[in-house]
């Protein structure tokens, strides 16, 4: 096992995708930021004074997805075929629960994209709530599933390819 984005003599490099097959690539990514009780039922009920603080964090979220390649340095542009972003207030936790799903046909796949999708859409939370509560925590964002591509199917319930 290597580390793909460094060549030879150990420098930094973009892995080179041109010989790979396009196939249909799919990942979902998951996480969640962890607030104060009254801030979750401030964003419930849509009672802050910025408005729907879900609905901006899933355009936040979608944009993220997008704009990837000009965040992470070696990701590859990739044409996103679908986004969807899934936010769920969650009381029982005091948590706002985000799930981001990429999909793409390509030569590479998607994991980075719903990974900073999410990050992209809790940082957004975050961002519009901290007027009221400075101890958010954006907490366990990490790839739940990727199909596709070379080495195929992925799973963190099962934790090995298929």
């Amino acid at each position: 096992m290597t580390l793909t984005h460094f060549n030879a003599a150990g420098e930094a490099q973009m892995v080179d995708v041109g010989d790979k097959a396009a196939t249909r690539r799919v990942a979902v990514a998951a996480g969640l930021i962890r607030m104060d009780p009254k801030t979750l039922a401030l964003i419930a009920q849509g009672g802050h004074r910025k408005g729907d603080v879900l609905g901006v964090a899933r355009i936040a979220g979608i944009m993220g997805a997008k704009r990837t390649a000009d965040l992470v340095p070696l990701c590859h542009p990739l044409a996103l075929t679908r986004v969807a972003i899934e936010l769920d207030a969650c009381a029982a936790d005091c948590a706002v629960h985000c799930r981001a799903t990429v999909e793409t046909t390509g030569q590479t796949g998607v994991e980075m994209e719903a990974l900073c999708a999410v990050q992209v859409s809790l940082l957004t939370v975050y961002d519009m709530c901290k007027a009221v509560d400075r101890g958010m925590t954006i907490e366990c964002v990490r790839l739940l599933e990727k199909t596709g591509g070379k080495s195929g199917h992925w799973s963190r319930t099962t934790g090995a390819t298929a």
